[in-house]
């Protein structure tokens, strides 16, 4: 079952919120500038960007 976790583009610093299905290989692009370097943000760092 996806769930809505945050995630960073490491190119430009985006934080989008994107559904996320553990287990389950899936390529993400960034929506503001297109860049596929895209990371689940966890703990402390997923809590901040929330603010």
């Amino acid at each position: 079952m996806p769930e809505s976790v945050k995630f960073i583009c490491l190119r430009c610093g985006h934080n989008f919120v994107a559904d996320y299905t553990p287990k389950v290989v899936e390529e993400r692009t960034c929506p503001k500038c297109g860049s596929n370097s895209v990371r689940r943000q966890k703990g402390k760092a997923a809590e901040k960007a929330a603010d």
